[in-house]
Parts: C-alpha cells; sequence; structure tokens
C-alpha cells in the first residue's frame, strides 16, 4: 500500500515541477498541474484514462488477463498454456508473495484508480476549472463520473480482500502511512454515499457518443451491487454459516442482520423501477421469436437447438441499450475465438466447462415446469444419464453455452458438424482438446472466425437480471417466496424460452432459494460471477455440502467410481466445496443413444481432478507481502 501512497506524494511534488508520469499520456508530457487542471480537454483525458483503469480491473471473460475467473471455480477448467495461471489457483499455488495472473484487478491496480480519482477531484476544485465551452454542463458530468468510478474500485477491492481503507483524498507527504482496514459494512456506506453523489450528476440516459458512460441506471446499480454483497452469508451471519475465520471487525458479521437484506431489496428495486421519459429505462432482451434459430451467418447450424435471441444478447446493440446497466467497451478480439475453439477448428480449448456446470441447466418437464436433472421428477420423466443432453429437452442455455458430445456444431471449414469428443482432434485428452468431455460455446458467434476482426464488448459487468435476482433473494431473506419474485424469475427464464419454476416454489423459502442461486449460476455463467458467488454464500463451509462429500467419498474406492456411483445412488448435485470437478465422457456402446457417424455410444462420468479450497483461508485473496512491508499496519487476512 505504501509504494503506492508515496507514488500518489510524487504526483503532488512532479506535477509542481512539470514531470509527472501520470499526466505523460497526455499529448504534451512536460504539464504543470495549473496548466492541466485549468483546461478541460485535458482533465476530460484524465476521466477517460481512470474508465479504462476501471475496465481492467473487472474485465469478466478475462480476469485473469489470459483466462477468465470461471477456471478457478466449478464452472470450467483451464489448459496450462500461459503460466497455466489458473490451475497455480486450483492446487492452491498463490500465496503472499505473488498472484498469478496479474491484469489490473489486484491491490495496486485498484487502489492507483482510486488515487487518481482523487487527484483529479481535488485538482478540479482547487482550480476551478472551467466547463467544456461546446458542451457547457459537461464538466459535473465529469465529476460525477469520477465520484462513481471511487466507488467502483473499492466495491472491487471489497470483493475480493474484504476489509479496505476506503481512501476519499490525495495523500500528502505529512500524513501518517499507517493506514487501517474498515470494516466491510462502513466502506459499503462509503461507496454509497459516493454512488449517490454521482447520481445527482450524471444524466438518467445516455446517447449517441456518449453512450457507454456512467448514468444514473449505473449509479443505482453500484449501490445495489454493494448492498446485496454486505447482505450475503460472508459479511452477514457468517458465524451461522460455518466460517472459521476471525476478520478484523468479525463481530460485525456473526450474526445475520435482517436490515442488511432490506436495504438490499430496495436499491434492487430502484434499478428495476427506474423510470426515464415515463417508461422503464431497463428491460430485458426479447428480440426473435422461438421460431428463430439463425446464427451470426444466418444459418441454423444448431440443429434448432439455440436460439437466435440467445446468440444476439451479447451483441446486438438492442440489448447493450435495453438491458445492459453497466459494459465497459472492447474486452477481447478474435484472438479469443482462438482461445476457446475446439481443436477441429484450430482452437485451443484454454476453458472448458466441467460437469458441475453443466448439472446446474434443468430440463423441461412435460408438466410444463423446469427441474434440476439430479431432482426425483427426472427420474419420473425419463431422465437418462447415458444420454444427458437429449433424453430431456434441456434449458435452451445450456445448448448456447455448451459444446458437448455430438452436439451440431460449425467445423473449421464454417460448415455444420458434429462434435466428437471420443475419437479426432477434438478426443479428450488429445493436445490442446477437452479434458472434461465439453467446449465451451457462450459467446461465439458461429459464423466469425479466430482471424477475422472482431471487438467482444460482452459480457457486460451487470445486466438486469442482477437486480431481478437480488430483489427476488432479498424478498425470500425476508419474507419469504412470493407472487412477485416468482413472476419476475419467470421472466428471465421466458426470455430464455425456459419453463417456468414449478408451483412448490411459491411455497417452500429453502426450494426457492435454491432455484434463485441455481438461475444466478445459469444465467451468468461465465460472467465473473461464480468465483465470487460461492464465495459470498460460503459454500465450501455448508455442513449440507460437507455432508455430500462424505456421501461422495463413501461411494467408491477410486475418485471415478465415486463420480459414477454417487450420482447413480443420490441423484444429487456434486458438493460444491470447491475441491474438485467431474468430467463426462463417451462409451462406445450398441444400444448407446448418441449416434456420430456408424458409432452409438453412452456418457460415463468420470472424475477430473482434486483441488485445494481451504476454508476460511481462500475466501478471500492476501494482500501482497510486498505491501504489508511497507504499510504492517493494514494486518492479513484469516489464514495467510
Amino acid at each position: 500500500m505504501r509504494n503506492i501512497i508515496f507514488s500518489i506524494m510524487g504526483i503532488v511534488i512532479l506535477m509542481m515541477t512539470g514531470c509527472n508520469k501520470y499526466l505523460d499520456k497526455l499529448p504534451d508530457d512536460q504539464l504543470r498541474e495549473d496548466e492541466v487542471f485549468t483546461r478541460y480537454e485535458k482533465v476530460n483525458q484524465l476521466v477517460t484514462d481512470v474508465y479504462n483503469k476501471a475496465k481492467n480491473v473487472n474485465q469478466p471473460i478475462s480476469w485473469f488477463y489470459h483466462f477468465s475467473s470461471a477456471a478457478i471455480t466449478d464452472e470450467a477448467e483451464g489448459s496450462t498454456v500461459e503460466g497455466n495461471i489458473t490451475n497455480r489457483y486450483n492446487t492452491g499455488d498463490w500465496n503472499i508473495n505473488e498472484l498469478p495472473g496479474d491484469n489490473g484487478q489486484f491491490w495496486n491496480s485498484m487502489y492507483d484508480g482510486i488515487r487518481r480519482t482523487n487527484v483529479i477531484l481535488e485538482g478540479i476544485k482547487k482550480y476551478n476549472t472551467p466547463d467544456d465551452i461546446l458542451e457547457p454542463g459537461s464538466l459535473p458530468m465529469r465529476v460525477g463520473e469520477i465520484y462513481f468510478l471511487r466507488a467502483y474500485f473499492h466495491l472491487m477491492a471489497v470483493r475480493i480482500y474484504g476489509e479496505v481503507p476506503y481512501i476519499d483524498h490525495v495523500i500528502t507527504a505529512t500524513e501518517n502511512m499507517n493506514f487501517e482496514r474498515e470494516s466491510v459494512h462502513m466502506v459499503i456506506e462509503k461507496i454509497v454515499a459516493d454512488a449517490t453523489l454521482a447520481y445527482n450528476a450524471v444524466p438518467e440516459k445516455w446517447e449517441g457518443q456518449n453512450f457507454g458512460r456512467i448514468d444514473k441506471g449505473a449509479c443505482l446499480g453500484l449501490i445495489a451491487e454493494a448492498r446485496w454483497l454486505a447482505a450475503t452469508p460472508l459479511w452477514n451471519g457468517a458465524g451461522e454459516k460455518g466460517y472459521t475465520g476471525s476478520r478484523k471487525f468479525e463481530s460485525e458479521y456473526a450474526s445475520s442482520n435482517t436490515q442488511r437484506w432490506v436495504k438490499a431489496k430496495e436499491a434492487a428495486k430502484a434499478v428495476l423501477d427506474f423510470t426515464v421519459a415515463g417508461g422503464k429505462r431497463y428491460s430485458l432482451y426479447q428480440k426473435y421469436s422461438n421460431t428463430d434459430f439463425g446464427d451470426s451467418g444466418g444459418q441454423n447450424t444448431s440443429n434448432s437447438t439455440v436460439y437466435t435471441r440467445l446468440w444476439q444478447m451479447f451483441y446486438d446493440m438492442e440489448a447493450f441499450k435495453n438491458e445492459y446497466v453497466l459494459f465497459f467497451t472492447r474486452y477481447k478480439g478474435e484472438g479469443w475465438f482462438g482461445d476457446v475453439y475446439p481443436p477441429s477448428r484450430g482452437g485451443g480449448a484454454r476453458q472448458m466447462p466441467v460437469q458441475e456446470q453443466v448439472d446446474e441447466y434443468e430440463y423441461i418437464s412435460p408438466n410444463g415446469f423446469g427441474y434440476p436433472v439430479y431432482s426425483e421428477q427426472a427420474k419420473q420423466d425419463g431422465y437418462d444419464d447415458g444420454s444427458p443432453y437429449t433424453s430431456v429437452k434441456r434449458d435452451p442455455r445450456f445448448y448456447r453455452d455448451i459444446i458437448f458430445h455430438g452436439a451440431t456444431f460449425r467445423g473449421g471449414n464454417n460448415n455444420p458438424s458434429q462434435t466428437n469428443v471420443a475419437s479426432g482432434a477434438d478426443q479428450i485428452g488429445a493436445n490442446n482438446a477437452t479434458r472434461t468431455g465439453y467446449y465451451l460455446r457462450k459467446f461465439l458467434q458461429e459464423a466469425w472466425n479466430k482471424n477475422g476482426s472482431v471487438t467482444i464488448s460482452a459480457p457486460p459487468v451487470w445486466r438486469l437480471p442482477d437486480f431481478i435476482y437480488i430483489y427476488a433473494e432479498a424478498v425470500n431473506e425476508i419474507d419469504g417466496p412470493t407472487q412477485e419474485i416468482y413472476n419476475l424469475i419467470n421472466q428471465v427464464r421466458s426470455r430464455s424460452f425456459m419453463a417456468p419454476m414449478p408451483l412448490s416454489t411459491l411455497s417452500n423459502k429453502n426450494l426457492m432459494r435454491e432455484y434463485i442461486y441455481r438461475e444466478r449460476r445459469v444465467e451468468f455463467f461465465y460472467e465473473n460471477k461464480r468465483a465470487f458467488d460461492s464465495r459470498l454464500y460460503l459454500e465450501p463451509s455448508s455442513t449440507v455440502e460437507k455432508a455430500k462429500y462424505q456421501t461422495f467419498t463413501a461411494a467408491g474406492t477410486t475418485n471415478s467410481e465415486r463420480s459414477i456411483n454417487y450420482w447413480k445412488n443420490n441423484n444429487s448435485s456434486y458438493p460444491k466445496l470447491q475441491n474438485m470437478i467431474n468430467g463426462m465422457r463417451p462409451i462406445e456402446d450398441v444400444n448407446g443413444k448418441i449416434q456420430i457417424g456408424d458409432k452409438k455410444y453412452r456418457m460415463e462420468r468420470f472424475f477430473v481432478e482434486s483441488r485445494v479450497f481451504n476454508t476460511p483461508t481462500h475466501y478471500l485473496f492476501p494482500i501482497l507481502n510486498s505491501e504489508l512491508q511497507k504499510s504492517p499496519t493494514l494486518g492479513q487476512n484469516p489464514g495467510w
């Protein structure tokens, strides 16, 4: 932390002498402080630079630069390329001296972003920066954006470090450098205060060339996300959920406080009800009908399993304008397609879905409702684990997100082909091929090539379903299930052509909670949520999940036996302890129901790998030792 503070002090000194590294990205690299802050265009450029910093601290599909955070969870497995980044986390190879995969998302970069926001705010005030001559009123809006971004950096810091200091001013040479952590709930209040200042300064909605800047809806979204984080078990009732760590303000988190859920509910409802020009600001993307299956090339190459709406919701400008609450543009280019494509299409299968994630996609029952494939209802409806993808109709989001054995997918020549993980280039364990039996499909525009000219701005940081789920979860935690939240969740499901939740969720608080959690996991697969949700919900400390693991270990003498028998004997989801992943492999069988060429297959579960997730250590990231040596009063997170 101290090196950040010293850099802030350096800025003060260097700005006065006219040689400032922070400002040297401007066209003029020899500018005094007064020359910068007395010119609107220079301040505007500084604000743009902070936007870029904010993008770097939370890039959903590339949180580890080369990898998404999905591969350190029970969503995906990462390959060993690019320094084996995610597998190092999964084997416990991260510590107080090194955090692999630094993409600007860790302590130094976040506090550098915070430093920049404070320099801008104080510089504008000190020099009374003039407004934009061409667009009067722009400067107050830039100030509002900076308040938002300062709050956003702090929220990202809380998400991975927990208790952090809230820095709201430029550090001077005479200031005491012994910084102290603050209670998460105190930090959340300061985030809300900054977001409220931002809300009062920015417009309701941006259009034209300013589209994508921070608006009032994004400010409401930031408040809701902060309130929700503060209401989740890691920070609200941790002692009641099996948490054993001792954080600085542990007494504030040990017992649950319903008022935290009340605040989350109110904040999320503010997003849902936010109106502009007499109409709701946000709406779910509903373009295309249930008869549209064309991909980005206008062809139905998915055998009518993937709806056009589900392809386009991450690329159509209509979705950006109406459903997205916060996004930063241009995350990745066409090279990302090469990272994740199957080898048969010239790809490297950098990250591949795992069975734990696949099992969370429900199926549509003949009775018109959706159920998990590990439910008793699934047995009655004929779900066959030997043919798990077609014995029942799965949630349409599954067919969009996952490439599985037998799936229709464009081949290397852009013609329809059937995926085969039993033989050939895409075979499990082949060079650069899947280790789990699956390939990633989400976000792929199938007519595009990895050597084309593509810019990926998906997924957004937050979109409307985030706040539907926060509101529904809060209502359920406060009062139990209601018709209102049942209808809201089913609106998201219906948008994806998925059947509604069973009516039993209306009278069962625990069942409704399970459905909300599963909805978050399916809707936000590979969108940088699961790594944090599993921690916020304290799943690895759950007595229920620990009991599942005991059942798993007793189900055989080898892990692959356990993988098969646990499912067969219990028909339950795998334990959510983040300590293993499983896959599905094809077995040649004359009675198999999956046919590729002249061969028939049945699917069989298998164990992929054990992982390391130690509680309470891995709930929070460590502050690097290099930072603690400079500011030891910060203290370290539990277990590190």
